[in-house]
């Protein structure tokens, strides 16, 4: 019996799950990102624009999808570039579905400020503390609401998992996010921030996104996008086929290599990807993993591991010459058919 990780039927989509427009504070129109992505191969677009959820199926078309999605912050200090912050993307489960969970309007200081006294919202306005209580609070509204919120970019927000690895309720975090180097020189590759969550016993996804904001050329060495993205498989392009493939797990993020397919077949676990020069298997403790790496001049685009034993979960990271990386989110070991 073969035990597919990675669905066997349907078609990968190329998504970015982290963008913003004119809305807020980005340089370019929801329109114009549409056609820089979709020119790129893209098929999905969340753009997650400061405070404000907007509806953008307008731009819809056979090819391409829009998400109704937003970025949600918390600041903890007045100067936000001195501050630890907790930003969070809520990501609605229903395209039409505008309506703010937690709204405090005193966030919305970007862009199209004449959207903020128009918001639809669920209750009073109100008021953001920097505590998990009133984090937990939002992202217990958000998902009760019909959303998906996941964790952005933990390195620039100079956060850590002792603190907001007491939250529950994510379905993902970014363990890539690209405009925090190409802007900042913040490194924002976080596998030992996304590992130390899962051996908390906190399984969520992760994600890996542009975050773009910048109106600089494609072919520029420091263009924030296309740096970090996402290969969602679904069976179709609808927006609840992808909604609901994000909710499975059925994607996997990546910074340039591709993972075609990733399966369990008597006892191994088969992996075939782009072409590579490492392929590694990680678990929960160090021994079990393992690591495939091609010899000098050549290249992997397949690997096959031993399903490992006693462990709670297992993950894959395919890195090529360039040291890009392509992560799978982790897979709990007891739901996997042997």
């Amino acid at each position: 019996m073969i035990h597919y990780l990675l669905p066997s039927v349907g078609f990968f989509y190329k998504a970015n799950l982290h963008a913003h427009s004119t809305v807020s504070d980005g340089k370019f129109t929801p329109v114009q990102l549409k056609e820089l992505y979709k020119a790129q191969g893209y098929s999905v677009l969340a753009l997650t624009d400061h405070e404000l959820l907007v509806d953008h199926s307008d731009l819809d078309d056979e090819d391409f999808l829009t998400l109704t999605s937003m970025e949600y912050a918390f600041v903890e200090k007045q100067d936000y570039f001195s501050s630890r912050t907790i930003e969070l993307n809520l990501f609605a489960k229903d395209q039409h579905n505008t309506t703010h969970v937690c709204y405090d309007p005193s966030y919305v200081i970007h862009g199209e400020k004449w959207r903020a006294p128009l918001v639809k919202c669920v209750g009073a306005p109100f008021k953001r503390e920097y505590t998990i209580e009133c984090i937990q609070k939002v992202i217990d509204e958000a998902n009760a609401n019909g959303f998906l919120v996941s964790l952005n970019h933990p390195g620039y927000s100079m956060e850590s998992p002792e603190f907001f690895g007491q939250l529950d309720g994510l379905f993902a975090m970014e363990i890539y996010n690209h405009i925090s180097f190409v802007s900042s020189g913040v490194f924002d590759y976080n596998p030992a921030m996304y590992e130390d969550m899962l051996r908390r016993g906190k399984m969520l996804y992760c994600i890996a996104a542009d975050d773009c904001h910048s109106d600089r050329p494609d072919n520029v060495v420091n263009c924030d996008r296309y740096g970090g993205f996402v290969m969602i498989k679904a069976k179709e392009l609808t927006y609840d086929k992808i909604i609901g493939a994000l909710e499975r797990g059925d994607f996997y993020a990546s910074q340039g290599p591709l993972i075609d397919e990733l399966y369990v077949e008597d006892g191994k676990v088969h992996i075939k990807c782009s072409p590579v020069k490492y392929i590694a298997m990680n678990t929960e403790h160090r021994p079990f993993g393992g690591i495939r790496i091609a010899e000098e001049g050549k290249y992997l685009t397949e690997a096959v591991f031993d399903l490992p034993k006693g462990q709670s979960y297992m993950r894959f990271d395919v890195i090529d010459e360039r040291g890009r990386h392509a992560n799978t989110r982790a897979y709990a070991l007891d739901e996997i058919e042997q």
